[in-house]
């Protein structure tokens, strides 16, 4: 497989998880509101969602940017990081982003905002003092493919699903609880399928958020194998992305200031998965494995 075949193997993949995740919203929202015989609160869940997801989508990113301690910086502040930057935003046909220093022993990085004109670099203190300049190089252009490939706009799209999904989930659980499936019938027909879909609402309402959540996590572990691939085709140096993964997963200093909300966007997973190994624990995982993200680079033909 070679560069391109394996990009286009990857957007495929993630399209094809959020259509998934869109059917089973579609799906848990019928199949709820025949179950209580009113749409109203279908209608409520994806406006809520859709207004939260708007809310995150316009000033999410620096929400993040606060919450990690980043402090922004110029080019006197940072003359080569800045340099190394714009290098790669010119090979690559993107405006030069903001660029952040996290005061962070632990070498990591993420990129935030809503598309290219709108993005911000962050990169931990421990980055730039424990890579060299082609791994250093390999990471921003990481980071700056996610911006290219607007994994950003996607997140917010699937999060918009899942928040749907999950609200929908918990609105029905409560509302069973008490009592609101009790729905009136004219016959025993009728009042047998009240039943059987109030049944099949309720497993749905537990099984669907978690499902949707799988959903987001697998998009998720796809790009990063994504912004990888596009990462290689900016810099056309496989080595310096391998040796920059070998580095941050082998280094024992914490993160302290990520958290499960911000993981995701973080180069490499901010905390220890070095056990998590197991088919079951990786379904759980932001990122796939690292041994997996070099397997896949080293089988790239440039």
């Amino acid at each position: 497989m070679n560069l391109y075949t394996h990009i286009s193997a990857n957007k495929r993949r993630s399209w094809l998880l959020i259509i998934i995740n869109g059917v089973l919203l579609l799906a848990l929202g019928w199949v709820l509101s025949q179950a209580t015989n009113d749409y109203i609160w279908f209608y409520i869940a994806v406006i809520y969602s859709l207004v939260s997801s708007l809310v995150g989508y316009l000033w999410g990113d620096k929400v993040v940017l606060m919450t990690s301690k980043a402090k922004l910086v110029d080019r006197k502040d940072a003359p080569e990081l800045y340099r190394l930057v714009e290098n790669l935003c010119i090979a690559a046909g993107l405006p030069t982003p903001k660029i952040y220093i996290i005061n962070e022993a632990a070498p990591n990085a993420f990129a935030t905002g809503r598309d290219p004109k709108h993005a911000s670099v962050a990169v931990t203190s421990g980055l730039l003092a424990k890579l060299d300049k082609a791994e250093l190089e390999g990471v921003i252009a990481h980071e700056l493919s996610h911006v290219g490939n607007r994994d950003i706009l996607l997140a917010t799209l699937v999060s918009v699903v899942v928040g749907a999904v999950a609200l929908l989930g918990n609105w029905f659980a409560r509302w069973s609880f008490w009592g609101g499936n009790r729905r009136s019938s004219n016959n025993d027909e009728a009042g047998q399928i009240s039943v059987i879909l109030s049944i099949i609402a309720l497993v749905l309402a537990i099984l669907a958020p978690i499902v949707a959540q799988l959903i987001q996590l697998a998009i998720s572990r796809r790009r990063e194998f994504l912004a990888d691939a596009d990462g290689v085709l900016l810099t056309r140096y496989p080595e310096g992305l391998i040796n920059a993964l070998k580095k941050i997963s082998a280094d024992p200093e914490p993160l302290p200031v990520a958290s499960e909300a911000t993981a995701h966007l973080y180069f490499a997973s901010p905390f220890n998965n070095k056990k998590r190994t197991s088919p079951l624990a990786k379904m759980f995982m932001t990122h796939p494995p690292v041994e997996e993200r070099i397997a896949a680079l080293e089988k790239i033909n440039i």
